[in-house]
């Protein structure tokens, strides 16, 4: 990252130039590794106080940090600390917007390989998307379900949070299989 430095009578030691651009070079790689970012630091000195006002132009967003302490290293080290905490929120904030959720297939038959014997029908297999919404349901709504003709039910319990099986018998009863 170039960082260009602006103020009157403002002296910097060289082990502080290479820690602040070790820090600035550490924002350069959270905002984008691969282009290279221009940081232009503001240093004034208003009565025994040093301001620092460091900004980053990024993209379409210019990020400010401003820092204030009596020694000029602290206040830039400030701003720096600003200047993170931004780089950070906009870095997650375009990450997270870019993002779409992948189309999820609709359930499809998938017929299995034909086997030899020719006297029984193959078997048909159903895939279900387990990544729909569903909402947990209680045992009553279960059943509810139960009566268009299933013979067994996978929910999620609202009162127990808990995966559950409720299975129709041969003689017309339930089982309940809690998991």
């Amino acid at each position: 990252m170039k960082i260009t430095y602006t103020g009157r009578q403002v002296e910097l030691a060289p082990a502080q130039l290479k820690k602040l651009e070790a820090r600035y070079a550490k924002i350069g790689k959270l905002l984008d590794g691969r282009r290279e970012c221009e940081a232009h630091i503001v240093l004034s000195l208003e009565r025994h106080l040093h301001h620092a006002e460091a900004t980053i132009h990024y993209y379409h967003h210019q990020l400010a940090g401003l820092g204030s302490n009596s020694d000029l290293f602290n206040a830039i080290c400030a701003a720096a600390d600003k200047l993170e905490k931004q780089a950070v929120k906009v870095r997650t904030k375009w990450r997270d917007t870019r993002r779409a959720p992948k189309a999820a297939p609709e359930p499809e038959a998938v017929e299995p390989v034909e086997v030899e014997a020719e006297s029984e029908p193959a078997p048909r297999i159903y895939r279900i998307n387990h990544h729909q919404k569903r909402k947990p349901m209680t045992l009553e709504e279960a059943l509810m379900q139960m009566e268009k003709n299933r013979d067994y039910l996978v929910y999620r319990d609202a009162e127990t949070d808990r995966v559950s099986v409720l299975v129709r018998r041969r003689d017309g009863d339930f089982d309940l299989v809690e998991a």
